[in-house]
């Protein structure tokens, strides 16, 4: 027998015990894309949990991250080659977008609300040309005193996200995703630090051995060409015995930006040790020694000037290799080997016969692979 008097309750008692079993649920779910974030080994990794698998997750229409460029742990991460990288339309890092979030998170709150009301250069700033989501919440990454960006999550419910709603759980969310980009950050500059030579900002020679390798088992599993090219700055020691090792050290940083600039995006170029450089190259012999003309004769017009302002003559002699590769991963590495060999007894002979010049041995053996 019902007695109409408990219904009320017991439906308050089922409703209750709905609620909470939903927010278990929805925490544990906040706790999985927490850990992934937390987890994250490289900032690639991070954007995919962020702008892949939370909207995935919390059926958002939208995720647009915003960063601060000027934050000290976000420059790593920021530059225009690792924006490049990133490619997700949905990270921002316009002035626009700051002046926006500042306004609409006054004394460091969270915004809620519906994008359709404000105003169309605001929607932009964060959305972009795309429609607006219906109903939308802004959250400041605070670190420390400061704040290092914004994270904006949008979906098509115009009441989800609303003035006077809580936003505890999503508040401890955006601490978390602070945390996650210090984390990311830090594990970057470790990489950069270990892969990279700090007086040139070019890739080190360990970075280099590990491209080789990867190149040419590409070039075997392909039967394409690669090529290598040995590049050394002539009469080093004279500079920095003549003019001191500062001015060494910034005729190296410069030749090093000059050599970047004249080889594609996808080539990789290291400081392989003292003033001696290495670029990897796609392409053949011909190709290579086109590169290799192109940043002899940049290197020759670079505007390099002593304590006095006078101009200091900088060249490069330049040892060029190539080969096509196939066959097995070990002859490869053989062939790779070989041709490392090459290219430096190449710029030795450029280094003889009389500096500032491309080099390829004449008797080098034909670009073919090792059978």
């Amino acid at each position: 027998m019902t007695y109409p008097a408990q219904t009320p309750l017991s439906e308050r008692l089922r409703s209750l015990v709905d609620t909470v079993q939903h927010n278990e649920r929805t925490l544990r779910r906040f706790q999985d894309v927490e850990l992934r974030l937390i987890g994250a080994q490289d900032f690639a990794s991070f954007l995919d949990t962020l702008f892949g698998h939370l909207p995935r997750e919390f059926s958002l229409s939208a995720v647009t991250l915003w960063l601060d460029e000027r934050a000290p742990m976000l420059l790593e991460l920021l530059e225009p080659a690792a924006l490049r990288a990133a490619d997700h339309s949905n990270l921002k890092t316009s002035r626009e977008a700051r002046v926006v979030a500042q306004r609409l998170c006054e004394d460091g709150e969270p915004w809620l609300g519906q994008p359709a009301r404000l105003d169309s250069a605001s929607r932009r700033a964060f959305f972009g040309e795309a429609p607006a989501p219906a109903s939308a919440i802004l959250l400041p990454l605070a670190a420390g005193n400061s704040v290092s960006g914004y994270l904006c999550l949008g979906s098509d419910d115009a009441s989800r996200f609303v003035p006077g709603m809580a936003t505890d759980i999503l508040e401890r969310f955006a601490s978390i995703v602070t945390a996650s980009l210090d984390n990311v950050a830090h594990r970057e500059r470790l990489k950069q630090l270990g892969m990279t030579d700090p007086l040139t900002g070019l890739s080190n020679r360990r970075y280099f051995d590990e491209r080789l390798r990867e190149e040419l088992m590409r070039a075997a599993r392909y039967s394409v060409p690669l090529a290598c090219l040995f590049i050394d700055v002539d009469s080093f020691k004279r500079i920095n015995d003549t003019y001191g090792h500062q001015t060494g050290d910034r005729a190296l940083a410069a030749v090093a930006a000059c050599v970047r600039q004249q080889v594609r995006l996808g080539d990789t170029v290291a400081r392989y040790g003292g003033e001696e450089f290495a670029a990897l190259l796609q392409g053949d012999r011909a190709d290579a020694q086109t590169v290799a003309e192109r940043v002899r004769a940049a290197v020759e017009k670079l505007e390099l000037l002593d304590d006095d302002g006078e101009r200091i003559a900088l060249t490069v002699s330049i040892g060029v290799a190539a080969r096509t590769v196939s066959g097995s991963p070990a002859d490869a590495l053989a062939l790779g080997r070989a041709m490392m060999d090459e290219a430096d007894r190449a710029m030795y002979q450029a280094k003889h016969n009389g500096r500032n010049r491309v080099e390829a041995l004449r008797k080098a053996p034909t670009d073919c692979a090792l059978r």
